[in-house]
């Protein structure tokens, strides 16, 4: 990949992510968008199942049937909500389309740019951050949910399908925040238990002055280190920001945890 330099890749491994503009061609980014809205349409979810997700410490889910709902989403489409509000807002996507998108060539060559032998894909998701109701996610670290052994094994790869804006609601990281571990985990309960998941440690005091913004256009791609601390603002603006995000783990000598949900 020509358009992604040694030099790049070297700012990846000193920040802890990467912002590479017009990865994909805007007529990429509409073809996900457009599958998104056939999966809506089609969308059942049950009451019960009409799940919360969030990276916060105190809430769990706390019923039986949105506990399975959640555990057994890692091989189908399932819907997850923005906190407060149920409807078709946010969804967990494994599609034909986006399966392309997701195994591209130029996605293949990316993961050997970063040095990764045998590459998996251990989740997918697309998120809608529509205007005024797209919620703040809290800093974190994507190992404390992807936990391997080693660490440092797990990349996020976030696909802007739409601009997004420090008002909509852009990623914030704090560069070089992924040289020092991770200091929570989050596991899973003993089956039948209720919450079905449960954090291990706590989260550190981050200085919110430190965080960075990182806007990026449409069709521009953020390379995310496994333990990097990121973050994104509430969008209290007019325009949505869809997002197409998947993580990919380095299988060779690596351990993924049974414990992950």
């Amino acid at each position: 990949m020509a358009f992604v330099t040694q030099e790049q890749i070297s700012q990846y491994h000193k920040d802890g992510f990467l912002a590479l503009e017009g990865f994909f061609t805007s007529e990429e980014c509409d073809a996900m968008r457009n599958q998104i809205q056939k999966i809506i349409a089609g969308m059942d979810v049950p009451p019960h199942c009409r799940t919360e997700f969030s990276t916060k410490h105190e809430e769990q889910l706390q019923d039986q049937g949105s506990a399975e709902y959640f555990l057994t989403s890692g091989d189908k489409i399932r819907f997850f909500f923005e906190k407060g509000v149920f409807d078709d807002k946010a969804l967990h996507a494994y599609d034909v389309v986006f399966k392309q998108m997701t195994h591209a060539p130029k996605v293949q060559a990316l993961a050997r740019k970063l040095g990764i032998e045998n590459p998996v894909v251990v989740q997918s998701m697309y998120i809608f951050k529509q205007p005024h109701i797209g919620g703040e996610v809290t800093p974190h670290q994507d190992a404390t949910f992807l936990h391997t052994e080693p660490l440092g094994r797990v990349v996020g790869i976030w696909i802007a399908l739409e601009d997004a804006t420090e008002e909509n609601g852009c990623l914030w990281f704090l560069p070089g925040s992924h040289t020092s571990g991770i200091t929570r985990r989050m596991a899973r309960t003993t089956p039948g238990t209720i919450p079905c998941t449960q954090f291990i440690g706590s989260e550190r005091e981050y200085d919110s002055s430190r965080f960075i913004p990182v806007p990026i256009g449409k069709g521009g791609l953020i390379l995310i280190h496994g333990e990097v601390v990121h973050k994104s603002e509430a969008n209290c603006s007019e325009t949505s920001r869809h997002v197409y995000t998947f993580h990919l783990m380095e299988a060779k000598d690596t351990i993924w945890s049974e414990d992950n949900w």
